[in-house]
């Protein structure tokens, strides 16, 4: 994770707790004077558009107080949704069994994207089992992660 969105996720865990949700997570995508902080809230009975807006209200007031992006952005808040976003290991670890697709910072057997199963969480180390074959990735060098929904 980078230093800002590890920045971030300090900075917001707290708040966000005291409004009775998680932080699922926290993405930052610099494009410029378009920049974007996604930030991603869970519950255990789900998440509505009520609890996205008083988030959103509550990390906006932090956000604006801490100031820790000297650029113009945009703030979105949103639960992490069916194919859901792991920014974690312990959230790799939760989907052990399931499907996911992952970008890589730096190829792995030749290729930065893999899809496969979770089959294993070993502290930073996950294990992928991608066309019959197990994959070991490093957490760092995962640049996005995604469940695969199933319907």
């Amino acid at each position: 994770m980078a230093t800002l969105e590890s920045k971030l996720v300090e900075m917001l865990t707290g708040p966000v707790e005291a409004l009775g949700f998680d932080l699922w997570g926290i993405e930052y995508i610099q494009a410029g004077k378009h920049s974007v902080i996604r930030v991603f809230i869970d519950a255990e009975n789900g998440i509505n558009i009520e609890d996205c807006a008083e988030a959103s209200r509550q990390v906006s007031a932090i956000l604006d107080v801490e100031d820790p992006i000297s650029t113009e952005y945009t703030l979105e808040v949103s639960s992490p949704g069916v194919d859901r976003p792991l920014f974690s290991a312990e959230q790799y670890a939760a989907y052990i069994g399931e499907d996911a697709k992952v970008q890589l910072t730096m190829p792995v057997n030749g290729s930065r994207n893999l899809k496969g199963k979770i089959t294993a969480v070993d502290g930073q180390m996950l294990t992928f089992t991608v066309d019959g074959k197990e994959l070991i990735v490093a957490l760092d060098n995962i640049r996005k992660g995604n469940v695969i929904a199933k319907f």
